[in-house]
């Protein structure tokens, strides 16, 4: 079995085409978040930001890359899909806080 076929079961997708297109749109979504981590930390702390600017980032950017996730979900006719993903990390994420 293909590392393919082996996603298509777990993500419970149609074809390996839509595979590819899930992969495609974590892809753009990640490089898009790194093209804008120097932007974002000049404009708020200058040319030089602090080492901790750069962990706040991280944190802050959480959001953001979700919102980038759909829209590029939307672009690659995957919406759906990173729809109920997003939905499954947010129940994942606040069951963590109810436990506590």
């Amino acid at each position: 079995m293909s590392w393919i076929s082996k996603l298509q079961l777990r993500w419970k997708v149609g074809s390996a085409g839509q595979v590819i297109l899930i992969l495609l749109t974590f892809t753009c979504t990640g490089l898009t978040v790194v093209y804008l981590m120097k932007p974002i930390l000049k404009s708020i702390f200058g040319m030089n930001a602090p080492g901790w600017a750069t962990v706040a980032y991280y944190f802050l950017i959480l959001p953001i890359y979700n919102v980038i996730l759909l829209l590029y979900g939307f672009i690659f006719g995957q919406f759906q899909f990173f729809w109920n993903f997003e939905k499954r990390l947010m129940r994942r994420i606040f069951s963590i806080f109810r436990k506590n």
